[in-house]
Parts: C-alpha cells; sequence; structure tokens
C-alpha cells in the first residue's frame, strides 16, 4: 500500500487506525479535548491502546479495559469517575454514530451542556 492510501497511523502500536470508531484521536476531539484545526498535527491511536482513556468507556459493544498505575480509575475519586464515564462513553456512540449517518466533520462534537 502506498503511504498516501493508508490513514492515520496508530503512535503506539503502528497499525492503521481504520475505522472512526476505534480512533482515539476523534474522539478526543467528539468530547472536546481537541479542536477542529489540530487534527492534522496531533498523533493518533486506537482507543484500546491508550487503556487510561479507553476503561473510561462503558458500553456492551465495548469490551472493558483496565489501566493500572496511577491513571487506573479505580484510584481516582468516583465521582469524577462517573462524570468521565458519561463524556467518554457518550463520545464513543458519537462515533459510530458519526460512521453509520456519515455526518460532516463539523457535526461530529458533542453537545456538552
Amino acid at each position: 500500500m502506498a503511504k498516501c492510501d493508508q490513514g492515520y497511523l496508530c503512535v503506539v502500536c503502528g497499525q492503521e487506525v481504520e475505522e472512526i470508531e476505534d480512533s482515539g484521536l476523534y474522539l478526543r476531539y467528539i468530547i472536546g479535548e481537541v479542536n477542529e484545526n489540530e487534527l492534522q498535527a496531533q498523533p493518533e491511536h486506537h482507543i484500546r491502546c491508550n487503556p487510561a482513556m479507553a476503561q473510561f468507556i462503558i458500553d456492551n459493544d465495548f469490551e472493558p479495559v483496565l489501566a493500572e498505575g496511577p491513571f487506573d480509575k479505580r484510584e481516582l475519586d468516583s465521582s469524577e469517575v462517573s462524570l468521565r464515564e458519561k463524556l467518554v462513553t457518550d463520545g464513543w456512540k458519537r462515533l459510530c454514530e458519526v460512521k453509520s449517518k456519515q455526518l460532516a466533520i463539523s457535526e461530529f462534537p458533542l453537545k456538552i451542556q
């Protein structure tokens, strides 16, 4: 495959992030941690290659991930964990919706209240 035919490569495992619902970069964009104009400059990774983030996705369609060490959610304040779980889970669900509805990139972000 030619380099120009490849999508974003994961900075952790080196493999292509083929599906948007696996994209840590676009998940961060959807939840407001990355601005649209930063998407080309930020590193990409599979969501599962970043357990510190993946552990907060709570959904039957997403196999749970544990993060060990200082970023383990079991060591964090439970109220903060609940807020983060809601945000990241909603973001991941939005990633899945973006793909199925083929939305424009400007429509990706969650409407955070």
